[in-house]
Formats: C-alpha cells, sequence, structure tokens
C-alpha cells in the first residue's frame, strides 16, 4: 500500500507560500533560495498528482486541490508546534518568575484560584499578585511590569481567552435618577442621558463595547465626564454627572447608598478572562491560562450537576 508522507519541511514549505502567495517572500520568511521553494512544491505537485498553485509571472493563486489541502493541514500543524512546546516546556520545567494582575475586584477570585492550582502544578515558579487600576493595565502589559492580567473583553490588541467569568449588563444610575425606579431598561435610553466615560488611555475598542458613540438603532449618545478610575466613574454616576453601563457583579463589589443598578435587558453579557502581550506567550503564561481554566472548570462543576 503506498503511503503519501510528507515531511516537515514540505509541509511548512506549502502553507507558507499558501499564506504569502508569493515565491520571493516565502523564500525570504523561510530563509531559503526561491529555487528551493519552487522544487519542493513541483515535488509536492508530482507526489499528489495534480496542481497545487497556478503561477503566472505576475500572481500565484492556490487551485482548488491547494485551496483544500491547506485547510486541512493547517491545524495539523499548528497542533504539531503545540505538541512540540509542550515537550520542550516539560523538559525544562517551568521556573522563575510570574507577574499577575487583576483588574476589578470582581476578577479577585478567579486569578486567586489560578494562582492556587498553578502553584500546585509548578512550585518552582513565584507568582507575585498585584492589582491593576483603569489607567495603568495596558501600560503594565506592554512594558512587562505584569505578564497575564485578568480583564474584562474586548481587550484589544492583546491575546484573550477563555473566557472565565460571564455577567449581565446593568445601568449605573444615581439613586435619585428616575430610571432607578425601573425593573429594567433598554440600550436605547443611552440615547437621553449623558453616559460617564472611561480614561482616555482605555482601548478603543473597549470604549465602543462599554460606551457606545450610539444606541443600537443608531441615536447618538451624549457623552459625560471621564473617570480615572472606576470608583472614580461611579462617583461621577452618584453626583447626576451622568449613567453608566457595567457588569452586574458591580452590585456586590461597588455597593453605594447613593447609586442603583438598573438591568440591561437587550445588552449582551460582559465576559472576562486572561489577557496577555501576545509576543510574550512564555511557557509560563500558557500553562497559568490552563491553571485558569482548570480552576474555573472546578469551581464551576458542581453547580452544572
Amino acid at each position: 500500500m503506498e503511503r503519501h508522507m510528507l515531511e516537515r519541511h514540505e509541509i511548512e514549505t506549502f502553507l507558507t507560500l499558501a499564506e504569502e502567495l508569493h515565491f520571493g517572500r516565502t523564500a525570504e520568511r523561510l530563509r531559503v533560495t526561491t529555487g528551493r521553494i519552487s522544487h519542493v512544491v513541483k515535488k509536492l505537485e508530482r507526489r499528489i498528482g495534480a496542481p497545487l498553485f497556478d503561477r503566472t509571472s505576475r500572481v500565484v493563486r492556490l487551485t482548488p486541490i491547494g485551496r483544500r489541502l491547506a485547510d486541512d493541514l493547517t491545524p495539523l500543524a499548528a497542533q504539531m508546534d503545540e505538541a512540540v512546546r509542550r515537550a520542550v516546556d516539560a523538559g525544562r520545567g517551568v521556573t522563575g518568575q510570574l507577574r499577575v494582575a487583576f483588574l476589578g475586584e470582581w476578577t479577585a477570585p478567579i486569578l486567586l484560584k489560578a494562582v492556587s492550582l498553578f502553584a500546585e502544578r509548578h512550585p518552582d515558579c513565584e507568582v507575585d499578585v498585584h492589582e491593576a487600576q483603569l489607567f495603568n493595565s495596558r501600560s503594565s502589559l506592554l512594558d512587562g511590569s505584569i505578564d497575564i492580567l485578568i480583564a474584562s473583553y474586548p481587550f484589544d490588541g492583546m491575546a484573550c481567552g477563555p473566557a472565565l467569568l460571564s455577567e449581565r449588563r446593568v445601568l449605573a444610575v444615581a439613586a435619585e435618577h428616575p430610571l432607578a425606579r425601573e425593573e429594567s431598561v433598554s440600550l436605547e435610553v443611552l440615547a437621553e442621558h449623558p453616559m460617564v466615560q472611561y480614561p482616555p488611555v482605555t482601548s478603543a475598542e473597549f470604549k465602543r463595547d462599554r460606551t457606545p458613540d450610539r444606541t443600537p438603532s443608531g441615536r447618538p449618545v451624549p457623552k459625560g465626564p471621564a473617570g480615572n478610575t472606576f470608583s472614580e466613574m461611579l462617583s461621577l454616576v452618584a453626583m447626576g454627572r451622568g449613567v453608566l453601563p457595567v457588569g452586574e457583579h458591580s452590585r456586590r463589589y461597588y455597593p453605594r447608598p447613593d447609586v442603583a443598578y438598573v438591568p440591561i435587558h437587550d445588552a449582551p453579557p460582559i465576559e472576562r478572562g486572561p489577557v496577555w502581550l501576545e509576543t510574550n506567550t512564555t511557557a509560563r503564561v500558557r500553562e497559568f491560562v490552563r491553571a485558569a481554566t482548570d480552576a474555573n472548570r472546578r469551581t464551576a462543576a458542581p453547580s452544572a450537576s
């Protein structure tokens, strides 16, 4: 029985060319000559018995067979890479120091459970725990002050996931505000009241999610003043300077007699989980994310039964 086994360098060459669709860029990425790329591709095509690429002097395109092969090989190649990384990590062990942080009081319990399980699995790695603030959460990840952060999504420009906590959205209003007496409100009410804003350093995608410029129907949302911390933003709400969509855990962790939390019945939930800098995806970071996921699953298991 004939076996059609591909060598690792053949898979890497084919998938890189399928991504770049350019022999020169592919050769540059793989640090070989364009002639070497052409040789490997022709060898693959002879083995498969059909063209994998349509190529002219100006353009390179995948054929339908080439596209299917790329779609089939991509996840397999990723699994191979991950398997090798896990083996290397296991051989080296997870040691050194890991700096983790939480953003918002409600994320602290998730973080501490993850720290406990991670320490149990990797006793030779020291874990430092910090609290991040709205104004320095992103900069702390970028400058390496912290390696991984438990925060709410979206956190654009960073590696994220998986989500560990999901909560409904509520609208924070002053206790004397007319909306405080409502059982629930729609996102459309945001067009009728100024909205307290997050600090200017907060990412654009996050602000679009939490404090949108328009309601779902397209009505403009008036902007209120900005706060530097979450407590400061709630104080602006209490003063009647604006309203603020938040997660329902705010009821528990930020109870205030001068602030009411009204459910928003047509808003998607808020999700929170690990966030880190993509280029800082070390063995320590990967293992901590795994510990956070496993610890969260253990906690949720009794309630699911």
